[in-house]
Protein backbone atom coordinates (compact mmCIF):
# COMPACT_ATOMS: atom_id res chain seq x y z
CA UNK A 1 0.00 0.00 0.00
CA UNK A 2 2.90 2.67 0.82
CA UNK A 3 4.53 1.68 -2.76
CA UNK A 4 1.03 2.91 -4.12
CA UNK A 5 0.97 5.91 -2.70
CA UNK A 6 4.33 6.85 -2.90
CA UNK A 7 3.80 6.44 -6.39
CA UNK A 8 1.08 8.53 -6.36
CA UNK A 9 2.87 11.26 -4.23
CA UNK A 10 5.62 11.17 -7.63
CA UNK A 11 3.00 11.62 -9.98
CA UNK A 12 1.40 14.95 -7.93
CA UNK A 13 4.93 16.09 -8.02
CA UNK A 14 5.27 15.80 -11.48
CA UNK A 15 2.04 17.27 -12.28
CA UNK A 16 2.49 20.03 -9.92
CA UNK A 17 6.30 21.07 -11.08
CA UNK A 18 5.07 20.84 -14.36
CA UNK A 19 2.04 23.33 -13.99
CA UNK A 20 4.54 26.17 -11.96
CA UNK A 21 6.85 25.99 -15.01
CA UNK A 22 3.85 27.19 -17.05
CA UNK A 23 2.54 30.66 -18.47
CA UNK A 24 -0.94 30.45 -17.37
CA UNK A 25 -0.77 31.88 -14.00
CA UNK A 26 -3.77 30.22 -13.18
CA UNK A 27 -1.65 26.85 -13.93
CA UNK A 28 1.03 28.17 -11.79
CA UNK A 29 -1.68 28.29 -8.58
CA UNK A 30 -2.88 24.90 -9.72
CA UNK A 31 0.52 23.61 -9.92
CA UNK A 32 1.14 25.21 -5.96
CA UNK A 33 -2.41 23.14 -5.07
CA UNK A 34 -0.97 20.09 -6.39
CA UNK A 35 2.60 20.50 -4.46
CA UNK A 36 0.89 21.40 -1.38
CA UNK A 37 -1.41 18.05 -1.24
CA UNK A 38 1.94 16.08 -2.28
CA UNK A 39 3.44 17.13 0.51
CA UNK A 40 0.80 16.82 3.04
CA UNK A 41 0.49 13.08 1.68
CA UNK A 42 4.42 12.65 2.31
CA UNK A 43 3.67 13.45 5.91
CA UNK A 44 0.57 11.69 6.39
CA UNK A 45 2.76 8.26 4.66
CA UNK A 46 5.46 9.32 7.12
CA UNK A 47 3.77 8.72 10.03
CA UNK A 48 3.01 4.80 8.67
CA UNK A 49 -0.52 2.94 7.65
CA UNK A 50 -1.46 1.20 10.68
CA UNK A 51 -5.89 0.20 10.07
CA UNK A 52 -7.50 0.25 13.30
CA UNK A 53 -4.65 1.44 15.40
CA UNK A 54 -5.29 4.12 18.14
CA UNK A 55 -3.11 6.64 19.23
CA UNK A 56 -3.02 5.39 22.82
CA UNK A 57 -0.70 3.34 24.66
CA UNK A 58 -2.93 1.46 27.47
CA UNK A 59 -1.39 0.73 30.68
CA UNK A 60 -0.21 -2.80 30.71
CA UNK A 61 -0.12 -3.24 26.74
CA UNK A 62 1.92 -6.07 25.88
CA UNK A 63 4.51 -5.46 22.61
CA UNK A 64 2.38 -6.82 19.82
CA UNK A 65 -0.13 -4.23 21.06
CA UNK A 66 2.61 -1.58 20.84
CA UNK A 67 3.27 -2.13 17.26
CA UNK A 68 -0.32 -1.82 16.04
CA UNK A 69 -0.48 1.77 17.23
CA UNK A 70 -0.73 4.52 15.02
CA UNK A 71 1.55 8.18 15.21
CA UNK A 72 -0.68 11.41 16.22
CA UNK A 73 1.83 13.60 15.34
CA UNK A 74 2.00 13.15 11.70
CA UNK A 75 -1.67 13.46 11.75
CA UNK A 76 -1.99 16.50 13.43
CA UNK A 77 0.97 18.01 11.50
CA UNK A 78 -1.07 17.92 8.46
CA UNK A 79 -3.98 19.30 10.34
CA UNK A 80 -2.08 22.16 10.76
CA UNK A 81 -0.87 22.12 6.51
CA UNK A 82 -4.28 21.44 5.66
CA UNK A 83 -5.47 24.77 7.56
CA UNK A 84 -2.18 26.76 6.43
CA UNK A 85 -2.74 25.61 2.69
CA UNK A 86 -6.13 26.53 2.91
CA UNK A 87 -5.08 30.17 3.73
CA UNK A 88 -2.42 30.50 1.19
CA UNK A 89 -5.33 28.89 -1.61
CA UNK A 90 -6.87 32.01 -0.75
CA UNK A 91 -4.46 34.35 -0.62
CA UNK A 92 -2.86 33.13 -4.42
CA UNK A 93 -6.83 33.29 -5.79
CA UNK A 94 -7.00 37.30 -4.14
CA UNK A 95 -3.77 38.00 -5.45
CA UNK A 96 -4.53 36.16 -8.96
CA UNK A 97 -7.58 38.06 -9.53
CA UNK A 98 -6.26 41.65 -8.59
CA UNK A 99 -3.28 40.89 -11.09
CA UNK A 100 -5.51 40.07 -13.46
CA UNK A 101 -7.72 43.84 -13.08
CA UNK A 102 -4.33 45.40 -13.50
CA UNK A 103 -2.95 43.94 -16.40
CA UNK A 104 -6.09 42.20 -17.92
CA UNK A 105 -3.93 39.32 -19.39
CA UNK A 106 -2.97 35.56 -17.36
CA UNK A 107 -0.05 35.03 -19.55
CA UNK A 108 3.46 35.37 -17.62
CA UNK A 109 5.33 36.62 -20.82
CA UNK A 110 2.76 38.96 -21.72
CA UNK A 111 3.49 41.05 -18.48
CA UNK A 112 6.05 42.72 -20.15
CA UNK A 113 3.90 44.70 -22.32
CA UNK A 114 1.80 45.97 -19.49
CA UNK A 115 4.34 47.77 -18.32
CA UNK A 116 3.38 51.83 -18.45
CA UNK A 117 6.31 54.19 -19.36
Amino acid sequence: MEYLIAIFIGLLYGCGVFLVLRRSLVKVILGIFLLSNATNLIIFLSGGITRGGTPIIEEGAEAADIATISDPIPQALILTAIVIGLGMSAYILALKYRYFDVTGTHDLDQLKNTDQK
